[in-house]
């Protein structure tokens, strides 16, 4: 299997929180058949075929009206992304749209803004900033890595029907607090935004685990030294699944509406993340929407029947809809240009002469001093185009071509 649907969003999170490089390509996916889970459908399975949605509750396909027509019965709905899958993206779309049709009072939840950045997303429902001024208000490319035009349909929609939307995440300095030290390392100023955490879920342990194992990890983090760093990355990943639970059932509680929301599928498989967490306190009907990508040398998968409410199985992708540029930005105190925080780990960048502190003069022949305004910049660059970057590595001036293309597949471990 070339291509991870949700453990690279799961990855995804823990290298943000570990700033360890995990590679979500060429690995054998065991998450996919585990154990866990609603006791009703352990040890059950079901083969999955491009365009057909599946019901764990039948066992057997199920029409997209019926699915939503279960949907509606519901006070929360989840469904999970690959962040750089644009197909499930329009899947998102596709059911808010049909949700809205049946009840106009809908409301979506965001795993990509911080609760505590709520005034950008509330201007844009209103239909009071365009795409450039939400990109700049709502520091888009800090507090999110992927690229915009993923969500524009869907923000575009929820403009357009001025529906709320919601950010249900938290800073990544409190994660990575949370990672170092637990949740008792929190300022009291910060256990308000988080709530304590509950580590006892074994279930749910098992995936964390099991999607780590399943990796392409660097030697430093296999065997014990994966035990070493495991615990610390399990309580980021429960962190980010609580704080998201409490904010989507505020946002139910504030709007007293059906709350839609879209999240890395890693938080809702198996209904062990957010969707676990917040039936927990309120008891209150959800489903949770998975999709998963079927390699395109197989005409079938075969995944867990508890995967999810509904697993979408749709077709593998060659390579996402827009490039991942693979690059990471810091400022320092007392210094204008930004400067490369780490050698790339991934992206096209991973093929280019980037080195860990790179100091950038000009991007085609253009300063820069401000991470997003960069990264705005780069995000409406295509595949096959090349930018030109002009850095100061050890006191000499030096120019990088970054040429957007697919970095290799990483090689089969040994």
């Amino acid at each position: 299997m070339k291509k991870k649907t949700f453990v690279i969003t799961v990855l995804g999170i823990l290298v943000l929180a570990s700033g360890v490089g995990l590679l979500a390509q060429d690995m054998e996916d065991k998450s996919l058949l585990l154990s866990v889970g609603d006791k009703r459908f352990k040890d059950k399975a079901l083969d999955i075929v491009p365009g057909q949605i599946y019901s764990a509750e039948t066992g057997k396909p199920v029409t997209f009206a019926r699915m939503v027509q279960e949907l509606a019965a519901c006070r929360f709905v989840y469904v999970g992304e690959s962040h750089n899958s644009l197909p499930m993206h329009d899947i998102q779309l596709s059911v808010i749209k049909a949700l809205y049709e049946k009840d106009r009072n809908v409301a979506v939840g965001l795993e990509m803004y911080p609760a505590t950045f709520q005034e950008p997303l509330n201007k844009w429902s209103l239909g009071l900033l365009t795409d450039e001024e939400f990109l700049t208000a709502g520091q888009w490319y800090v507090n999110w890595n992927f690229n915009f035009a993923y969500y524009r349909q869907v923000l575009d929609f929820c403009k357009e029907m001025k529906l709320p939307v919601h950010g249900l995440n938290v800073a990544r300095e409190i994660i990575t607090r949370i990672r170092m030290g637990g949740w008792e390392a929190l300022s009291e100023e910060q256990k308000a935004l988080v709530p304590p955490l509950d580590l006892s879920n074994q279930d749910h342990r098992q995936l964390i685990r099991t999607v780590f194992e399943s990796a392409e990890l660097p030697p430093q983090m296999k065997g014990m030294g994966l035990d070493m760093v495991f615990d610390g990355l399990y309580r980021s990943q429960v962190a980010w699944d609580s704080v998201m639970a409490a904010n989507a059932r505020k946002t139910a509680e504030v709007e007293n509406r059906r709350v839609v929301v879209l999240a890395g599928s890693g938080h809702l498989l198996y209904n062990l993340g957010i969707n676990l967490r917040v039936y927990e306190k309120n008891h209150q009907p959800s489903k949770t929407i998975v999709c998963v990508a079927v390699p395109a040398d197989k005409k079938s998968l075969k995944v867990a029947r508890g995967l999810a409410d509904f697993i979408w199985g749709i077709p593998e992708e060659k390579r996402p809809a827009f490039p991942d540029i693979g690059l990471a930005f810091k400022k320092f105190s007392g210094l204008d240009n930004l400067v490369v925080e780490r050698k790339p780990i991934d992206g096209a960048a991973l093929a280019a002469d980037f080195e860990k502190g790179d100091i950038i003069l000009a991007v085609d022949g253009k300063p820069f001093t401000d991470i997003n305004t960069l990264r705005i910049y780069l995000a409406k660059f295509a595949w096959d185009q090349e930018v030109k970057f002009h850095v100061l590595r050890a006191g000499q001036e030096k120019d990088v071509t970054l040429k957007l293309v697919q970095p290799p597949p990483a090689p089969p471990a040994k």
